[in-house]
């Protein structure tokens, strides 16, 4: 199992539909955390954005789990980047 880093970038227009979503974006990041997919997320404090650590058996399969995310679904996030991560220090179980 691979460890993805995802970028969602935010831009102003979208904010109020971001906000309409959060609470089912939360829901879900938690649901996925309890089940050991999402490792951590949250929103940058600037407001640009948020990261969220997946762990998915491939990049495809990393986005494809991300189609599920409300906030994705509802064409709330301006930008998602996904990358392969390695963790080399931290608490998160390698």
């Amino acid at each position: 199992m691979a460890t993805f880093a995802v970028h969602y970038t935010y831009e102003p227009p979208k904010a109020a539909l971001r906000d309409q979503y959060r609470p089912l974006h939360r829901e879900w990041l938690g649901e996925e955390n309890a089940a050991g997919n999402v490792l951590l997320a949250g929103p940058y404090p600037d407001g640009s954005g948020a990261l969220i650590v997946v762990r998915a058996e491939s990049l495809d399969a990393a986005e494809a789990f991300l189609a599920n995310d409300p906030f994705i679904a509802h064409k709330a996030v301006d930008g998602v980047r996904v990358v392969e991560w390695t963790q080399v220090f931290g608490p998160l179980d390698a």
